[in-house]
């Protein structure tokens, strides 16, 4: 099974509910919080919605 590591760059402040939510739906609340992930495409579409709030710092196998 694949995974990512997933760290918050940025912060939900000023931030539509959408993109808060997307957030908290993926694991992160904090800034500079990691989280490893299945990599799923509906993981995957998650990061996509908020690329500026995310980073995907690693892939593993």
């Amino acid at each position: 099974m694949a995974t990512i590591v997933v760290k918050q760059i940025g912060s939900p402040i000023r931030r539509p509910q959408v993109q808060r939510q997307t957030l908290i739906g993926l694991g992160l609340n904090k800034m500079h919080k990691t989280r490893e992930l299945e990599d799923t495409p509906a993981v995957r579409g998650m990061i996509k919605k908020i690329p500026h709030l995310v980073e995907i710092v690693e892939e593993k196998a």
